[in-house]
């Protein structure tokens, strides 16, 4: 049975004791009804917010998953061990324990598309690639565009105006033959296929992607509040 994780955006800004609440994750075992598993919170460096949003244009990314809006018990966390053109992440459990490894090449580095990598302690490594080459093809040509696409908003008033089209996202992770892990841009979903998938591990994932939105997009850790 396929399990889901989605990001939602709060539907109002939550501040706890100690920091803003940014995002929940709901999960859904697919039996038609889902949860809230976890909030999710920036981890500020010493310098705050404008070091943390400086640190970001590196690819470091910090932010712990919470069980309550008290921020009473911590479900897991997410720390940068490498950043630049090859960006790594390690996934940690309550107790600072290992529950995986992320890895993001940018793309042109290893492939012309971005490459995901999630590693697991016993488990061969599942291998990504954002977008299908086929749907690159018609975006890059379309992209050229892009400037004209973003200033006809200006001069218009309808409800879609501040809508832009963006570039393939979804992803789908294989290893041994098999797909353990999609992602679906619609609704930013994280799809789990394998059921030996800590779902923590799933829950980082969903949260870690939108935050590397290309300049179009508007990830959720950018805030400068």
């Amino acid at each position: 049975m396929t399990s889901t994780l989605k990001l939602r955006a709060l539907g109002r800004l939550r501040t706890a004791p100690g920091g803003q609440l940014d995002c929940q994750i709901d999960f859904s075992d697919g039996a038609g009804t889902s949860r809230t598993v976890a909030y999710v919170e920036r981890q500020l460096p010493p310098g705050g917010i404008s070091a943390y949003l400086a640190a970001r244009k590196n690819g470091v990314r910090s932010f712990v998953l919470w069980e309550d809006e008290s921020r009473q018990a911590r479900v897991a966390g997410l720390v940068t061990v490498g950043g630049g053109r090859r960006a790594q992440f390690e996934v940690l459990g309550p107790q600072g324990e290992s529950l995986g490894r992320i890895t993001r090449d940018k793309a042109f580095s290893r492939g012309v598309r971005t490459r995901w990598t999630v590693s697991r302690p016993g488990a061969p490594d599942a291998v990504g690639y954002k977008g299908r080459l086929f749907w690159w093809c018609v975006w890059w040509p379309f992209s050229l565009l892009l400037p004209f696409v973003i200033i006809a908003p200006l001069f218009s008033s309808g409800p879609s105006s501040s809508d832009f089209p963006r570039g393939p996202r979804r992803i789908k992770w294989r290893a041994g033959g098999r797909i353990p892990l999609e992602f679906k841009s619609s609704g930013d979903t994280v799809h789990m296929n394998a059921p030996d998938l800590d779902w923590r591990l799933g829950a980082a994932l969903a949260a870690l992607i939108p935050s590397f939105d290309g300049w179009i997009g508007t990830p959720w850790d950018r805030r400068k509040d």
